[in-house]
């Protein structure tokens, strides 16, 4: 079965970025599973598996605008410290969930200068190239449930 809407499809991956760093990677684990056609992993890569089947390896390259976005430099803002109650020590890598107009967005801490917190809103990948090295390990069709909610259900996937 090739991968198509509705198909439900699990890989192997590794990801890198243009300097060749691994930035995540499926080794050791199960594979990633998801329902072809959802949304449920990044644009370009879904276009890149469109058609491939069970045990076909591929090299997909991920251009920002397919991916996490380029970084948007409205998301990056610096906020008093004391908008850090309860948190006894803010450094430079911890994450929070930030309440906005828009809802929640996740935030990570970049900088820390005295009374001032300066966070950034945008994705860790958001701006980058990614690169992926992948393999398909199964690829099925999917359940009317499946569909009817947008993701996989079972082993893999969402337990209701």
């Amino acid at each position: 079965m090739q991968i198509a809407q509705n198909a439900v499809v699990a890989f192997h991956y590794t990801l890198t970025n243009d300097a060749g760093e691994v930035l995540d990677s499926s080794e050791g684990r199960e594979p990633l599973t998801y329902l072809h056609g959802a949304g449920n992993i990044i644009p370009g890569l879904e276009k890149e598996l469109e058609g491939h089947t069970v045990g076909d390896k591929l090299q997909a390259k991920v251009s920002p605008e397919e991916g996490y976005g380029e970084v948007q430099p409205q998301l990056v803002q610096e906020v008093p410290r004391d908008a850090f109650q309860g948190v006894e020590s803010v450094e430079p890598g911890m994450q929070f969930q930030a309440q906005t107009q828009g809802g929640p967005l996740m935030v990570t801490v970049t900088k820390v200068e005295g009374d001032t917190v300066t966070v950034d809103g945008n994705h860790p990948l958001a701006g980058q190239q990614l690169n992926f090295d992948v393999e398909v390990a199964e690829v099925r069709e999917a359940s009317q449930e499946e569909v009817e909610h947008g993701h996989v259900h079972g082993e893999g996937g969402h337990e209701h």
